[in-house]
């Protein structure tokens, strides 16, 4: 049997956003991050590990926080600025990390079987993980790509603006296009986005939007590699200390040239995440609510 596909987590992020990963908000009824429900699920639809993509310094405490208690082989890989092709060089005075596409480029030596890359810190839902499989255990070729969409209404936040990639889907369900909207808040009128924030266009909230869910063949790590020198040519011209690298423009890139077609495979599932401080109660029950209905096991990881 072919090796099951890989879970690739982009949790390089982390430790700044959460002031440390000692400091994550456990949102759990046990005290589970949102990460272990992706891990469990993921296990659940039938993958076979997951690849976390860290900053190096952060490597013992993820050890402390999951290997403990998570009943899935986990490997890590680190995204580090000076992690550059043959040639090229860290700009003066840059810190932001490169970006998505350069995240998922960083764990290409653990990469040996299809892959779905998510966010660390965004809950996807049960769902979304078995139509994940369910792809990427029949990938015809290496421009085979999916994406896992969800409703725009489901992915909005009560407490402030978000930004979502708007999709296009054609008939045949593959993606068209995809547009990257910055401000979409929610009304009594349905979504509305603005571009500068005075004049404000209603969204439908049936529009499939990503939240960074995507399934691709080995061959992905190929292309990232392929895109990334031509990525920092332009970066480094133009804007050398921000430009950033996204899975998306890479994805983008390809749909235009021909290289590869994207099948969206739409999740029913409403979306969680923290993007504010005021949305973690929302998050905390919704999963105790799911654990009550039976839908995950108390605690999760059972021993």
């Amino acid at each position: 049997m072919a090796e099951k596909p890989i879970l690739l987590i982009m949790a390089a992020g982390m430790g700044s956003r959460y002031g440390g990963l000692k400091q994550m908000d456990p949102v759990g009824p046990d005290g589970e991050f949102i990460l272990d429900y992706s891990l469990f699920d993921a296990q659940r639809a039938g993958f076979g590990r997951a690849v976390l993509v860290i900053k190096r310094e952060n490597e013992a405490d993820f050890r402390e926080l999951l290997s403990s208690r998570v009943k899935m082989p986990i490997s890590y890989a680190y995204q580090e600025l000076n992690d550059l092709p043959s040639g090229y060089a860290v700009p003066a005075g840059r810190k932001k990390p490169w970006g998505t596409g350069h995240a998922v480029l960083s764990a290409a030596g653990k990469i040996d079987a299809p892959f779905c890359v998510i966010n660390a810190d965004d809950y996807y839902g049960a769902t979304a993980f078995r139509l994940a499989y369910e792809h990427l255990v029949s990938l015809k070729d290496d421009g085979d790509f999916s994406m896992v969409g969800y409703r725009l209404s489901n992915t909005l936040s009560d407490t402030g603006y978000v930004a979502r990639g708007v999709c296009e889907v054609a008939e045949d369900g593959t993606l068209a296009d995809i547009r990257e909207r910055t401000h979409i808040i929610p009304s009594v009128d349905g979504p509305l986005m603005s571009e500068d924030l005075q004049t404000y266009t209603r969204l439908s909230p049936d529009a499939i939007v990503s939240m960074n869910m995507w399934g691709f063949p080995p061959a992905m790590m190929d292309r990232l590699r392929e895109a990334f020198p031509a990525f920092l040519d332009r970066a480094l011209a133009e804007n050398p200390e921000k430009a950033e690298f996204f899975l998306p423009f890479v994805v983008d890139g390809l749909l235009r040239a021909h290289r590869a077609r994207v099948t969206v495979a739409a999740t029913p599932d409403r979306w969680y995440g923290v993007t504010y401080k005021e949305d973690r109660p929302v998050v905390v029950d919704a999963l105790r609510r799911m654990t009550d209905a039976g839908l995950y096991p108390r605690p999760l990881w059972r021993v």
